[in-house]
């Protein structure tokens, strides 16, 4: 007896080639607010493609009805920093998907440690400090922080945080810590999925004396024993897991919210609609206008 072997195929999630499009064929699933430009992250994208160019092109599909127009999928942040320096086209990826949540909800976005070794990659090929701090946005003495940053953290907590989003400041507390209690510390932080800098300083002040490094002397509240702060600690973490056990059911609530939210905006961006509700129910545009004009998707 045979076997016969089906062979299968794949379909491309691309087109082979970039495609240099105007900006007048592209549309926006968004706007871009002017609270949106004075953000730290868009003044970094800026810095990095004042410096070196735009690293990664922008993402579009071709519209189903005219092969001529596009739908924006990544890269609102970048088209916008592309208009405002003068540009009028850019080389694009061209999908074959239309489905915006693939890009913007599934990205990894850059932990401290990978940014860390990035930079020291970065330094080693010869790169300057200057011009790093420049692509970056940062000053040269926050870039040394970020080259130095785990000079200090004992290797099993930095294993624990590599992907975590941990602010340069929560790096510089755990560096106060003895490493056992760095590493019950970066536990702490990775069950808790809770990485900001309130929680590092209350779990540095949770910390006793003979498990910090010599010199190191956290905050003290004022009115508030140690054996209180334990037991904050201990309710805190009791009340992030039952929060943690919400977010189960937040999940698909969250997904249900994107889709209605990526409807919306396919509505009134189609011309015919928008005109029938201006004239017909013109209560309703504003506030449709406004669910699309928040910025769910990051570029």
């Amino acid at each position: 007896m045979t076997s016969e072997r089906k062979e299968q195929v794949v379909a491309a999630a691309f087109e082979r080639d970039l495609l240099r499009i105007t900006f007048d064929q592209i549309a926006p699933l968004y706007v871009v607010s002017p609270q949106t430009k004075e953000s730290v992250k868009f003044k970094r994208i800026v810095a990095s493609i004042q410096e070196i160019g735009l690293v990664e092109p922008i993402v579009v599909s071709r519209d189903a009805k005219d092969p001529k127009q596009f739908t924006l999928l990544d890269g609102h942040l970048r088209l916008e920093i592309l208009k405002d320096r003068g540009a009028t086209d850019t080389q694009c990826i061209i999908s074959t998907d239309d489905e915006a949540f693939t890009y913007n909800k599934r990205i990894s976005r850059l932990a401290t440690i990978q940014e860390h070794k990035m930079i020291l990659r970065a330094l080693t090929l010869g790169a300057s400090e200057d011009r790093l701090a420049k692509a970056l946005n940062v000053n040269i003495r926050t870039l040394q922080e970020k080259r130095r940053l785990l000079d200090g953290i004992c290797p099993e907590a930095a294993e624990m945080l590599k992907d975590k989003q941990v602010a340069l400041t929560g790096f510089q507390i755990l560096k106060k810590m003895k490493p056992m209690r760095q590493i019950e510390a970066a536990q702490l932080m990775v069950t808790m999925n809770k990485y900001t800098i309130n929680y590092a300083r209350s779990l540095l002040a949770a910390t006793p004396d003979n498990q910090l490094i010599a010199g190191a002397t956290p905050k003290k509240f004022t009115g508030i024993s140690r054996e209180q702060l334990d037991l904050m600690e201990k309710e805190s973490a009791n009340l992030e897991r039952e929060v943690r056990l919400v977010e189960d059911s937040y999940g698909a609530d969250h997904l249900d919210l994107i889709l209605a939210r990526g409807y919306v905006t396919r509505l009134v961006s189609n011309e015919r609609i928008a005109r029938y509700l201006a004239l017909h129910h013109e209560e309703f545009l504003p506030e449709f206008e406004k669910i699309t004009e928040r910025e769910a998707f990051a570029s």
